[in-house]
């Protein structure tokens, strides 16, 4: 009878090992990973993230609305794993500056502006955890910009200016940006 009972047990690790591995490693992930570059005059700049969609929800906006990403709460730019920013050179991040490296990136949204933070605590997994606030390196207000049309999947780009480039930040109907440049 023990040896049926330690079988079955077995049997059911085995299965949701199996599960683990599968659902993170090998199924298409509903927010897919995203890899955007910029590299224009010496300067490198790479984030990865995961493009959550929209899908009819509300993204941002009051608790008591049930956003998605409620205001003045910890985001994590994204979805899945936590965003990551790498420079090559430092740099001017919002005004601030950054020294060459690579970042946790995370905002705390706002009605009227987000604050986007770099933090020194990379390679997290799991970006759903909150990280050490100890570990921030700076912090930038990017006012809010409300757009036209809805953007469907969240979605970060580059648009070039002189001595860098300002990175924008989509989703739903806010966009928002923050410049960067060679110290």
């Amino acid at each position: 009878m023990k040896k049926k009972i330690l079988l079955g047990i077995g049997i059911l690790f085995i299965v949701l090992i199996a599960y683990i591995v599968y659902a993170l490693f090998i199924a298409t992930p509903v927010s897919p990973p995203a890899t955007v570059s910029f590299n224009e005059d010496g300067l490198e700049i790479t984030i990865d993230y995961s493009q959550p969609s929209k899908k009819g929800r509300l993204i941002f906006g009051e608790e008591s609305e049930q956003a998605l990403q409620p205001y003045g709460k910890y985001w994590r730019l994204g979805a899945n794993a936590a965003t990551e920013i790498t420079f090559n050179k430092d740099v001017n991040f919002g005004g601030k500056a950054v020294s060459a490296g690579t970042y946790r990136m995370y905002a705390i949204p706002g009605p009227e502006a987000f604050k986007v933070i770099l933090n020194s605590e990379t390679g997290v997994f799991f970006g759903a955890v909150e990280p050490d606030y100890e570990l921030d390196v700076v912090a930038v207000d990017a006012p809010v910009e409300k757009s036209a049309s809805i953007v469907e999947i969240f979605t970060i780009g580059f648009m070039p200016n002189d001595g860098g480039t300002t990175i924008h930040f989509s989703w739903d109907d806010v966009m928002f940006t923050v410049p960067v440049s060679v110290q």
